[in-house]
């Protein structure tokens, strides 16, 4: 009996943290050439859910370290923040489709009818490709705003505020979730329900990070634990003495969030 009470504990461990590796994004801007970015996909296979491709690797490398990603095994976080004309940000999408990206996100302020278009695109091409959709979500508040730069900008309302509307109308416009602070995360979930996804970047650890420019942070457990989905982390394992090292901590914590909040 207590063989079996072991085994079975083990299981549940070993689910724990699958889930906790599948909710671990990895930002991969490296810049000092296609091999060595790659090879930091090699060396964190199996230790993070998808990698995230931003601005930087996307404009010096293309879609070439998208598809070596896929060519790996890889799950990948086309992270562009589309924000134009309609019809210019659902053919960018359409493009991110055909990438098989399996997450890429858009600018919410880029309005309500942009998103609306961009989801018909992309369902008709994903249809048409006879794969699933990708999840679609918008970029909120960036976390290097806070209340203050919102008032320089001409924005009269809290963040927290800003971001509320923009996921709501999000959520109407028929995207799978939002890019947000891990400090908006509760009343995200509180405004929206708990099947909107809420991915979140400037997470960070108890050590500091140099030229870090994120505002708005919290720790991986206690940013899964209010709520949040996903994680997006890259300085605290890039820069890291022992990366992997610095990657099992990370997937420990989300483990722990998700033991607190019950999922």
């Amino acid at each position: 009996m207590r063989q079996n009470i072991l085994v079975m504990k083990n299981i549940q461990n070993r689910d724990l943290r699958e889930r906790a590796i599948d909710r671990l994004i990895f930002a991969l801007d490296i810049g000092a050439g296609l091999p060595e970015a790659l090879a930091w996909v090699d060396r964190l296979q199996g230790h993070v859910g998808l990698f995230k491709v931003g601005k930087e690797s996307f404009t010096l490398y293309g879609p070439e370290i998208v598809r070596q990603i896929r060519d790996r095994g890889g799950k990948v976080f086309l992270d562009l923040k589309f924000h134009d004309i309609p019809n210019t940000v659902a053919r960018a999408a359409e493009g991110a489709v055909k990438l098989d990206v399996s997450m890429f996100n858009l600018h919410a302020l880029g309005g309500k009818k942009m998103m609306e278009e961009t989801v018909a695109t992309v369902r008709r091409t994903s249809e048409a490709m006879q794969n699933p959709m990708p999840v679609i979500l918008a970029v909120t508040v960036l976390t290097s705003l806070n209340d203050e730069d919102l008032r320089g900008l001409g924005f009269h309302c809290s963040t927290e505020a800003l971001v509320l509307t923009l996921s709501k109308m999000a959520q109407d416009a028929g995207l799978t979730g939002v890019v947000a602070s891990a400090q908006d995360v509760s009343p995200i979930r509180e405004a929206c329900g708990p099947d909107f996804l809420i991915v979140t970047p400037g997470i960070r650890g108890t050590d500091a990070v140099q030229g870090d420019d994120q505002k708005r942070t919290l720790t991986p457990m206690e940013a899964i634990r209010r709520g949040a989905d996903y994680l997006v982390i890259g300085r605290p394992i890039r820069m890291a003495e022992d990366p992997i090292f610095a990657a099992e901590q990370i997937i420990e914590e989300i483990s722990a969030g998700l033991r607190r909040r019950g999922r």
